[in-house]
């Protein structure tokens, strides 16, 4: 398995697209019951492989990701051929970013001396995706990238 597994509740949200994977193997609605029963590691594999298709798809399609922690926002643009990194850092020990209040001092203090800010670009590994999902089992979340293009207008990358 290259990615991990979807939960019960993704499977669940994905079900008529798991129908439609196992209709593509042949596989029919009283053979897949069949298979749980009598070939569970099986029907494991084959959750296991449709897992990857569904991160193979999302993944292929992620553009921007953001992992804010208490003093920290870590900002991703996902390119062709590398990823560009805006890192915040919160010199202040009483602000979470995680919380409206934090997040609204940093909004009005972000040009202080107490936030820093560092750029990088970093080319991909030869897979693109799994560097994707490495941040996303770090914490960071798909997010439609206003915060990233926000930075990227007030400081030069």
């Amino acid at each position: 398995m290259k990615y991990t597994r979807l939960t019960r509740e993704q499977l669940e949200e994905l079900h008529p697209e798991f129908i439609n994977f196992l209709a593509t193997q042949s596989i029919t609605a009283a053979e897949w019951e069949s298979i749980k029963k009598e070939k569970p590691e099986t029907a494991e594999q084959e959750l296991d492989v449709f897992s990857d298709l569904i991160w193979e798809g999302v993944l292929s399609r992620v553009t921007f990701l953001e992992n804010i922690s208490t003093m920290h926002m870590h900002l991703f643009h996902c390119g062709a051929k590398e990823m560009k990194l805006i890192s915040v850092r919160v010199h202040n020990p009483d602000i979470d970013l995680r919380t409206d209040v934090g997040f609204g001092w940093f909004k009005k203090n972000w040009q202080s001396d107490f936030v820093e800010y560092l750029t990088a670009s970093k080319a991909y590994t030869e897979d693109p995706n799994k560097d994707k999902f490495q941040l996303i089992e770090q914490g960071a979340q798909i997010t439609k990238g206003a915060l990233f293009e926000w930075f990227e207008k007030i400081i030069e990358i």
